[in-house]
């Protein structure tokens, strides 16, 4: 009998395998020869270098890796250990890989190749903007409790005074009547406030569907020029052929509301003030979801972008929990309320600052079906 006797279809080539396997690695995985040169390159390799696997094989890591960097550092010291090493947030940036390219490193020997070193790259970028979006997510539970104690222990009492106040403005003279109007007032300010806070307390499932972002998008730009940002310059540069994202429209248009208002506010000072929507399609990026080993996918990646003063750097880590917030009469909730939509669909939403401009990037998952609730027509505009 010919084949595997068992019955099985016979299984490809070792090589073959681990091409297969090596590839499917969502980190970048390289091997150097003895010579300095890269004699391999999986997929993703390919593309944190931006050149194929058989160009790659023609050049050494030098001449991709700056000079002094503590990568070939790294592999000579492997090399005469024959053992493993990690090194984590190491500063790749060069002209040919591009900025901020920070990276945790991990290289090893390879037995049956004496000379030649294995390196593994995991981009931080990423796994920071998790990091971080994790605790955004612990914050905004932390303001779920404290809004819903807030809402029964203050709000209560603040009608008691408002009621107080309004019989007492009956019964004074016109020189005090500011005075009771000035405490409704604030009253009326503090339960605004508690009331804002009460959206992080509503835990209710909410209805989903596939979803036109560019319409989204659309919908708020004519809302801002006719009321928030009517001097200020809105461009986009969109992908007309992105697929719909999974999500709810009145609270993506929340989220959006929120960060092209905040952008504008940015920029309003400026005679050249500008603000740029931009969407795109960005395969690759995947989470893990909490409690199972499914991960999903965010290839959806929408902007909006400001050429404002930007945020300042210390601020940059916590920018998204509550009672953060840069304006003198801000309440921090605004953007804690955004971490917690876009997390609660699954997504990630993160603040970059890149060539003085200031990027909230919005990264979501697509919807299953391939339409979105409506088609989008106006089609890619540069800026």
């Amino acid at each position: 009998m010919n084949g595997d006797p068992s019955g099985r279809n016979p299984q490809p080539a070792n090589d073959e395998v681990a091409m297969g396997v090596l590839n499917a690695i969502q980190n970048a995985v390289i091997m150097v020869d003895d010579d300095g040169y890269i004699a391999f390159a999986n997929w993703e390799a390919e593309a944190f270098f931006g050149a194929s696997a058989a160009y790659l094989a023609k050049h050494t890591i030098f001449a991709y890796i700056p000079f002094g960097s503590p990568l070939l550092t790294l592999i000579e010291q492997v090399r005469e250990r024959k053992a493993p090493v990690n090194e984590y947030r190491v500063d790749l940036s060069s002209p040919r890989l591009g900025s901020e390219k920070l990276v945790d490193l991990y290289v090893a020997p390879v037995l049956t190749n004496p000379g030649s070193v294995v390196v593994v790259f995991q981009e931080r970028s990423m796994a920071d903007k998790i990091d971080r979006q994790l605790t955004h997510r612990a914050a905004a539970r932390s303001v779920t409790g404290l809004a819903s104690m807030l809402a029964h222990e203050i709000k209560n009492p603040l009608s008691g005074i408002r009621g107080a106040a309004q019989l007492l403005e009956t019964q004074v003279t016109d020189e005090d009547r500011g005075l009771t109007r000035l405490i409704c007032e604030e009253t009326d300010r503090i339960v605004s406030l508690v009331d804002r806070m009460e959206v992080f307390s509503d835990e209710r499932p909410v209805d989903r569907a596939p979803v036109n972002i560019h319409s989204i998008l659309d919908h708020i730009k004519a809302v801002a020029k006719a009321g928030f940002a009517r001097n200020i310059r809105i461009s986009e540069n969109y992908d007309p052929s992105l697929p719909a994202v999974h999500a709810n429209r009145d609270q993506l248009v929340q989220v959006f509301l929120n960060l092209i208002k905040n952008a504008s506010e940015a920029v309003n000072d400026r005679p050249d003030g500008e603000i740029i929507l931009t969407t795109a399609y960005r395969p690759g990026i995947r989470i893990s979801v909490a409690g199972s080993r499914e991960k999903i996918s965010l290839p959806l990646e929408f902007c909006v972008i400001d050429n404002g003063p930007g945020v300042p750097d210390d601020l940059v880590p916590h920018l998204f929990d509550p009672f953060i917030t840069t304006k003198t009469n801000g309440s921090g909730l605004g953007l804690a309320l955004v971490a917690k939509i876009i997390g609660g669909h699954g997504g990630i939403v993160e603040c970059d600052r890149q060539h003085n401009k200031t990027i909230f990037r919005v990264l979501m998952p697509a919807s299953r079906n391939a339409q979105a609730d409506e088609p989008f027509e106006q089609g890619n505009q540069g800026y």
